[in-house]
């Protein structure tokens, strides 16, 4: 993979069935850049964006992906690749309501395989509220929250090992136009700061705020 490339895709195809999903996709994603993935619904951009993050290892051709050959890899070398290198966010927030935020964030700590301390995971939890804005619902539910706020915890719970790559699926799909658009600040914010950013959307307002725009038709990358 080149220096630049946090992600390089080479000939990818992926069946489901008999039927074709992904045609010959080739494309890369260099570090600190947010990239959207458009195209109508079926066009394959989902399924690109989760074998990108090793969610989906059965495919065919090259996936290079924070300096890692996701073929190579057996499922418990993806599980601590996708821990330690990606964090995803999605169109529903997917908050355990009876935690706190600050609970809700602290999550990836439990299922990781260096674990900090309750102290350090508390800590670094609200750090990282910190860093999207939201310091001030830390003991607060999820029920209590509009979607703007779940969202930001949401994206909070993505950085809390410190990913390289963020992984965003419809991000913006249960928002308001003005929160969508302040979500999207927050990413180009940690853009700013180093991470790597790349989003599915179905809204060409999104899409035309990122570097770079992959447009999918029928599985393969048209524009």
């Amino acid at each position: 993979m080149g220096d630049s490339l946090i992600v390089e895709v080479k000939h990818l195809y992926k069946k489901y069935g008999h039927q074709l999903v992904l045609r010959d996709v080739s494309m890369g994603v260099a570090k600190g850049e947010m990239v959207a993935l458009t195209g109508r619904s079926g066009s394959g951009k989902s399924t690109l964006l989760h074998i990108i993050g090793g969610i989906d290892c059965e495919f065919q051709g090259s996936v290079r992906s924070c300096d890692q050959d996701l073929a190579r890899l057996s499922d418990a070398e993806l599980s601590h690749f996708r821990s330690v290198n990606v964090g995803f966010v999605f169109q529903s927030f997917y908050l355990l309501e009876h935690l706190t935020c600050l609970e809700n964030v602290m999550l990836p700590n439990v299922f990781s395989k260096h674990p900090l301390s309750t102290k350090e995971a508390a800590q670094r939890a609200e750090e990282t509220l910190s860093q999207v804005g939201i310091s001030e619902v830390l003991h607060t539910r999820p029920t209590e929250l509009s979607g703007g706020q779940k969202q930001r915890v949401a994206i909070a719970r993505a950085l809390f090992h410190r990913p390289q790559l963020l992984l965003c699926d419809e991000p913006t799909g249960n928002l308001d136009s003005t929160t969508a658009m302040q979500v999207i600040d927050l990413f180009q914010g940690l853009v700013r700061e180093g991470l790597t950013c790349l989003l599915v959307t179905h809204d060409e307002r999104i899409s035309m705020r990122a570097d770079r725009i992959f447009t999918l038709s029928d599985g393969s990358i048209i524009s």
